[in-house]
């Protein structure tokens, strides 16, 4: 992931930058039907010539240690395959890959976030990677349903998950004990008890609504929890304007009117209230984990109280993924394959990130015992994912999140907000299906 104070910003900026690179895409030979290329049988390991890899990602923040080390000890462990790490902020990132793979010129292999998989997958930037996960092993029993679904699309799978990365609730320990709050909230009741008891103990504002990042993940959640879907399957329509988003979004507003938040709070400033001490919950990633660490801020971790229904929190994933490759050098896709596997079966290591492995295997090894996110991990089944559409990210930066800013803010109603800009975000779905097909 990106740096903390970054990173709404940065995904905002990624999503735009994924808009210019379908279109660079669209502008490129490949035709409009993925999957033309399939990833060559996985033989598990690999006896050729020396080869190196060009490996991108976009862990620029604390996580990339963590993954140059893994890296490492790869390239340790192999001596005729040497992978070399190109590291770029994800907004570059996505705007660089489709032309650098449309001239010849991408990665061997590289990490992308899950809800990327279709956009590049439509324009044939990535190609299927279901012969790999075939010649691992891994199959639907060795992760969540949703996130084995999300890595499809057109009945292929384009990524190897890594790890599940979602939202949690972090709560400031000492408030709480001045508070006489013994157990974190799981549920509304309990969470509006516990903000009346911080209020009560003399923390004016507890809870902080910020209007933009990472509150669209906020009411996502809630929509989830409610029972609801942001958007239609087959990406023909939005629908965050149901009933649980309205539900959704008048109770984020209601955090505001009820006096536990300041009326206006910027994209991240709730995080940077937390870590100083100024309010006692926030809600943000699991991404945050070793910044908190770092901070020395008595705190504890665990998973979204269930406040609009049954438990369910937004989540993504960095995803393995094979770059289609106009002349195929059959050594470097080989070794790439075995990198792949090689980061999948390691992937407990990319716990210390402040991860969660997608692997159950991994997972359940015991890598997480003692962590900060092993009660986050425990409640795994209850992440969800946005459906694998095609620029699903960029409609959503400029219709959803738009509403939701405009609710949170009071600029308008609940209800009318998303009402406009489901109809907004329904017509640039139909859009997105003429153009790329449904």
């Amino acid at each position: 992931m990106t740096n903390h104070t970054g990173r709404g910003r940065t995904v905002r900026a990624a999503a735009l930058a994924a808009t210019g690179a379908l279109a660079l895409a669209a502008c490129s030979g490949g035709g409009d039907t993925p999957g033309q290329q399939q990833a060559a049988e996985f033989t598990g390991t690999y006896d050729g010539p020396e080869v190196t890899l060009s490996y991108w990602n976009g862990f620029t923040g604390g996580d990339g240690p963590f993954m140059q080390s893994m890296v490492d000890e790869f390239n340790a462990e192999h001596d005729n395959i040497t992978v070399e790490s190109n590291t770029i902020e994800w907004a570059e990132f996505y705007q660089k890959l489709p032309a650098a793979v449309t001239a010849g010129e991408g990665p061997d292999v590289g990490v992308m976030h899950i809800e990327q998989l279709s956009s590049n997958a439509v324009r044939q930037v990535i190609d299927p990677v279901d012969p790999l996960l075939e010649g691992i092993g891994l199959t639907a029993d060795d992760f969540t349903q949703e996130i084995w679904d999300a890595t499809q699309y057109e009945g292929q799978h384009y990524g190897v998950p890594l790890d599940v990365h979602s939202l949690a609730m972090y709560y400031n320990t000492e408030h709480f004990e001045e508070a006489g709050i013994t157990e974190p909230p799981t549920d509304a009741e309990s969470f509006g008890a516990a903000l009346d008891a911080l209020q009560e103990a003399g923390h004016e504002h507890p809870f902080w609504m910020p209007a933009r990042w990472p509150a669209h993940l906020m009411f996502l959640s809630g929509v989830w929890q409610g029972g609801g879907e942001p958007y239609a399957a087959d990406g023909a329509s939005a629908t965050f304007d149901s009933a649980e988003g309205v539900e959704t979004l008048e109770w984020m507003r209601s955090i505001v009117d009820d006096g536990y938040s300041p009326a206006s709070v910027d994209a991240d400033a709730q995080y940077v209230a937390f870590k100083n001490g100024e309010t006692s919950i926030t809600f943000d990633g699991i991404w945050q984990i070793n910044d908190l660490e770092e901070s020395g801020l008595p705190y504890a971790a665990v998973p979204v109280p269930a406040l609009l229904g049954e438990q369910a929190t937004w989540a993504s994933s960095h995803q393995f993924f094979l770059p289609h490759q106009n002349d195929p050098d059959e050594d470097k896709v080989a070794a790439a394959q075995v990198f792949v596997a090689w980061m999948s079966e390691h992937s407990g290591e990319w716990a210390g990130a402040g991860m969660i492995p997608a692997r159950e295997s991994v997972r359940t090894s015991g890598v997480l015992d003692g962590t900060v996110q092993e009660p986050i991990a425990d409640a795994i089944d209850t992440m969800r994912f946005l459906p694998p559409v095609p620029g699903l990210g960029t409609i959503q930066a400029e219709t959803l999140e738009v509403a939701v800013a405009d609710g949170v803010l009071g600029d308008r109603a609940p209800d009318v907000a998303l009402t406009e800009e489901a109809e907004r975000a329904t017509a640039l779905m139909e859009e997105n299906l003429a153009r790329f097909g449904g």
